[in-house]
């Protein structure tokens, strides 16, 4: 069972450390966890919470890109499949593969004889994963799959297999991975300035936001993660430093999936301006997504517009017509910011590239730039190898060589076998559907929020009365996954703000107990934390 622990200020500041890692989404754990593989003393701190910004905003797929295709991106297509593979082996409880149900009508953008042939390249390309090959439909074979699809105009399509993924805790698990190699990582840390020394970059300035305490941290190479605000922090290296980023936002609307009548992700073009998007199941509920418009905005304020919101569920009731799909059948939404690479004046938002760059500063800062969530375990790797070649020290020796992070479980990954847990949680007295839902969340560490149980009946009960999470859930995320606000667990580690109505207000109270409980506040601080979130 991995145990992780924040890391203080007073902690930080007195290590001595090969690497900092400034920023807390999946770039960022993915390169703690790579250098702590390696050997390396690293430290990671991250302004909010770990995953709060873009990482837990995605459309929460770990996909080769098949859209890439119709832009030539081969290496980037080549690549991303690559790492759906390992990913669906070292975290099959937080990515699972789905089936995607591509529908052709008549006058679409790609006719079906394109969509045959990127399909027949995509599975040429995935050839020996760990998915079924993609597979054409006629008009009847595709209406069998999912029925409730616009008939007229209809003349078949596709179905292929990608991935969906719990994007906040694979960032959490793999931070977790990382404690336990002997990283360190600290959430609601904030870097305030960069700390020179002989010309270079040598650590960071960083205020505790919680404790309220400030810290000069100090490493021999520092690596910049930091997605949306990369450009931010660049300019704290250097003031006139150009931008390498193009914001984009994107956004995401929760449904009831009865509604809309579908057993498999769709994918598909809107009728409205024929860019590439999304109707995906999650459990009982489904988002559609998502927008892709240039972003100008700090990227911790990006939020969805009703303009937005209507555009989404118009595509989407134009591909299924019984839905009717209105505003007020909204459950939630989310926003995110894409840290995109900069192209040429004049691109398309939605056909810039998701490749990505890393750069070294003029004071030896290392900057990993761009990307997509699907690739970040390569990205991570190549940062820590530009970091190494700059360091001014050999280093451990096993730091120069490869490491096992496409081989070694992330933490609740380390067996595919779930039949012992189900009866476990049976026998515990739990629904076969909160179990499901536990074992999607925990992995084989369902087995620890099992013993919470065991030991207090009480964290038995559900914590809201439209969700099957569980109190001993909240001690676990408290425990264990560096949960240390209210919003981190309803918002990142549970999802209760975007898979209930009151986007979690119900449960706000009883978390924050339980979470004081666990983390020793008082009746004051227990108030106020519950507060806090409700005010949000």
């Amino acid at each position: 069972m991995v145990t992780s622990v924040r890391a203080t200020m007073a902690d930080l500041a007195t290590r001595e450390l090969d690497l900092l890692v400034i920023g807390g989404g999946i770039t960022g754990a993915g390169v703690l966890r790579d250098a702590a593989m390696r050997g390396l003393r690293v430290a990671l701190v991250e302004q909010g919470d770990f995953g709060a910004g873009t990482s837990s905003r995605s459309s929460r797929l770990i996909h080769g890109g098949l859209r890439y295709l119709e832009h030539r991106h081969w290496r980037l297509v080549f690549e991303a499949l690559r790492e759906r593979t390992i990913l669906l082996r070292i975290a099959p409880h937080l990515v699972r593969p789905l089936g995607f149900v591509v529908p052709v009508h008549r006058g679409d953008r790609i006719p079906r004889w394109k969509l045959a042939a990127g399909l027949g390249l995509y599975g040429l390309f995935a050839a020996g994963g760990n998915v079924p090959r993609p597979r054409m439909f006629g008009k009847a074979g595709l209406l069998a799959l999912e029925p409730n699809l616009k008939v007229r105009g209809l003349q078949g399509g596709g179905l292929y297999y990608d991935a969906q993924c719990d994007d906040a805790r694979l960032v959490v698990a793999t931070i977790r991975s990382a404690i336990a190699h002997g990283g360190h990582a600290s959430n609601y840390a904030r870097v305030t300035g960069l700390v020179l020394g002989g010309g270079q970059v040598v650590g960071a300035n960083v205020t505790d936001e919680l404790q309220g305490d400030t810290a000069t941290i100090r490493a021999r190479a520092v690596i910049n993660a930091t997605g949306p605000w990369t450009d931010a922090v660049r300019r704290m290296e250097d003031p006139s430093a150009p931008p390498v980023l193009r914001l984009t936002s994107g956004v995401h609307v929760v449904v009831r999936r009865a509604q809309v009548g579908h057993t498999h992700g769709i994918t598909f073009t809107s009728p409205i301006d024929g860019r590439v998007m999304f109707v995906l199941p999650w459990g009982d509920l489904s988002y559609i997504g998502t927008t892709d418009v240039d972003y100008a905005g700090p990227p911790g304020e990006v939020r969805s517009t009703p303009d937005e919101v209507r555009y989404l569920l118009r595509s989407a009731n134009a591909l299924f017509p019984h839905a009717h799909l209105g505003e007020e059948d909204v459950i939630s939404s989310w926003a995110g910011v894409r840290p995109l690479l900069a192209g040429e004046p004049g691109t398309a938002a939605s056909a810039v590239s998701r490749e990505h760059r890393v750069l070294r500063g003029p004071a030896g800062m290392i900057t990993v730039a761009g990307g997509k969530l699907t690739t970040y375990r390569q990205m991570a790797a190549e940062a820590v190898n530009a970091a190494l070649r700059s360091l001014p020290f050999g280093g451990p020796a096993q730091s120069r060589g490869t490491t096992t992070t496409d081989t070694e479980p992330l933490p609740g990954g380390e067996s595919r076998t779930w039949e012992p847990f189900v009866q476990a949680g049976v026998d515990l007295g739990f629904p076969v559907e909160t179990v499901a839902h536990l074992l999607r969340l925990f992995g084989t560490e369902t087995a620890a929020v099992y013993n919470l149980v065991r030991e207090d009946q009480a964290l038995r009960a559900p914590i809201h009365p439209d969700h099957p999470a569980v109190g001993a859930e909240v001690v676990h995320c408290a425990r264990r996954e560096l949960a240390v606000r209210v919003d981190d667990i309803l918002s990142r580690r549970l999802h209760l703000t975007t898979e209930t109505a009151d986007h979690g207000r119900a449960a706000a109270g009883r978390v924050a107990e339980l979470m004081g409980r666990e983390l020793g506040w008082d009746e004051q601080r227990v108030g106020a934390e519950a507060a806090s979130f409700l005010l949000e």
